[in-house]
């Protein structure tokens, strides 16, 4: 079993080159099924669940392969309509393979998805929205069955929640459709509007993404395309949050700025210096950070549910009492008992957790539950003092790509063994 030791205080010092997003790329590999012509996708960051899609449509019968951070794939040779339970359970965002399927097989069969366990999520919403589209769906046994008799038509979905994956799902779908797909109350995230950028490259006719209402005219056909991935918003907010619990000065490279639109003030708020260049964001910490009155996950362009857990460990040591309100996930505090362990005082009651500062955490071992709550125990470890043994690292390798590399490059004291 691997583990990383942490020796800490570690102070932080340098530019960091933010790899691609894993929450666009799943996708894009998954849409990449419906073309009948190569696929490279550049900036794909090494990551074990960029491993499992690429075994996934391996599976199906394409042509998939990694060379550094370029991803090719070709579906010419793809045939299979399953993925195999083993690929599934390994992580929660394989049902995005769903529509793909479908959308290339006439049919598809799968089960449950695996992956980190943050409570119900379901794929209600997926499953209705394909209902729309004339798919026909049998559940059993955690079991999905699905067939498409009068091919897939275009449809007017409105989602009740503007959940990601099945707006992913709708948009891969919709597009070799029969008509035009409108979604209501689509997601907003930036990972959405990647999607669509590399799907017109492709030839689809897709306008909106990024806004509450997408429209999609269904064409007969999809090409290749070369496609760059958005840089991954969820870790350089990781390791901005790394840079203020242990006073460093530290420049990420390789961002899109907007998209940190949302977690940035938070860092502004407890005493943090932002300074915002083209491609480029530089943070300056004070000694003892301040506290953040109140966090409220919301979906995009709100504060994001997956960079709750590392502002949380960031909050630890600061100087009052933050507040956090997860309104997305039901389980995502599994990191908290993780956290106390290392010295941190913090509450929970339901969807709300009350951290208070304290002045010292202390190394000790740990175990990482789920990705991000991992990399907020590596946060809480960098700033602690003695040394800390963090396991579950499956589940950070899931997200960060060689994350004790990254962290080593800027001057902390850490190993994986």
């Amino acid at each position: 079993m691997s583990k990383l030791l942490i020796h800490g205080p570690c102070k932080l010092e340098g530019e960091l080159t933010i790899h691609g997003a894993k929450n666009s790329t799943l996708p894009l590999m998954a849409a990449s099924l419906l073309c009948s012509g190569q696929c490279i996708l550049h900036n794909c960051p090494n990551l074990s669940d960029v491993d499992t899609s690429l075994n996934i449509l391996r599976h199906l019968g394409c042509t998939a392969e990694r060379s550094g951070s370029d991803v090719v794939i070709d579906p010419l040779g793809a045939g299979n309509c399953d993925i195999p339970d083993h690929l599934m359970r390994e992580m929660r965002s394989s049902i995005i393979f769903l529509g793909a399927i479908i959308s290339r097989m006439g049919r598809a069969e799968l089960s449950m998805p695996g992956g980190c366990e943050l409570g119900p999520r379901p794929i209600d919403l997926h499953l209705s929205a394909l209902r729309k589209m004339g798919v026909v769906i049998d559940e059993d046994h955690g079991c999905l069955a699905c067939t498409v008799p009068n091919g897939i038509r275009g449809a007017a979905i409105n989602l009740s929640f503007p959940s990601v994956g099945a707006t992913e799902n709708i948009i891969i779908t919709a597009s070799l459709a029969k008509g035009t797909t409108v979604i209501t109350n689509a997601a907003r995230e930036p990972e959405i509007w990647d999607l669509a950028d590399m799907l017109n490259s492709c030839g689809a006719k897709i306008r909106g993404a990024g806004e509450s209402t997408i429209v999609i005219e269904g064409v007969k056909k999809l090409l290749g395309c070369e496609h760059n991935v958005i840089p991954d918003r969820i870790a350089a907010a990781t390791y901005l949050t790394a840079a203020a619990i242990t006073a460093s000065t530290l420049t990420i490279c390789s961002v899109i700025p907007e998209h940190l639109e949302p977690v940035l003030p938070v860092f502004e708020e407890c005493g943090c210096t932002i300074d915002i260049l083209e491609h480029k964001i530089r943070i300056t910490s004070p000694k003892r950070l301040g506290r953040v009155k109140s966090i409220r996950t919301m979906p995009y362009p709100g504060f994001p549910t997956d960079a709750q857990a590392p502002v949380m460990a960031m909050t630890t040591m600061s100087n009052g009492t933050s507040i956090f309100v997860e309104n997305i996930f039901e389980s995502r505090y599994k990191h908290v008992g993780e956290l106390l362990r290392l010295g941190a005082n913090i509450k929970v009651e339901g969807r709300v957790a009350i951290v208070e500062g304290v002045s010292r955490l202390s190394g000790a071992p740990v175990e990482a539950a789920d990705l991000r709550g991992g990399a907020a125990l590596v946060v809480a470890s960098l700033a602690a003092q003695g040394t800390t043994e963090i396991i579950g690292l499956k589940h950070l390798d899931r997200g960060y790509e060689s994350i004790e590399k990254s962290f080593a490059l800027l001057g902390a004291d850490v190993k994986r063994i």
